[in-house]
């Protein structure tokens, strides 16, 4: 479900038919461990603060992997969202619930993702 989301969120950019590996090298488990640099990058995607340049791409690219099945992601960032999506329902439900009232409204993707999101063991 929002597996693809939060991986192209905090992971992907979009460039040309692939998402960049430019954003892969980032270290996860430093933003999740930090709530004020967690906390950034879901101001960003909430519209609630300012966006860095990765940010920023990560936002405008959201709904294009929800869209396509995360189909210009990386294996990498496969990887990645799913350890994100595991930590934010997790550790900060607030932060996913708001993550998907903005990106999901209609439920939408919730419904197209349930089964992958369930059999990765991720606890919607």
């Amino acid at each position: 479900m929002k597996v693809v989301l939060l991986l192209v969120v905090v992971v992907g950019v979009a460039y040309g038919e692939e998402y960049t590996s430019k954003f892969d090298n980032v270290d996860l488990d430093q933003i999740l461990s930090s709530d004020r640099l967690l906390g950034n990058y879901m101001n960003c995607l909430l519209d609630k603060g300012k966006c860095t340049p990765d940010g920023t791409e990560l936002k405008k690219n959201l709904p294009d992997a929800l869209e396509n099945d995360c189909s210009k992601c990386s294996a990498k960032q496969r990887d990645g969202a799913k350890k994100v999506i595991r930590y934010l329902i997790d550790n900060k439900r607030d932060y996913w619930d708001q993550v998907a009232a903005k990106y999901d409204p209609e439920g939408k993707y919730y419904k197209k993702y349930q089964e992958e999101a369930k059999k990765e063991n991720i606890k919607l």
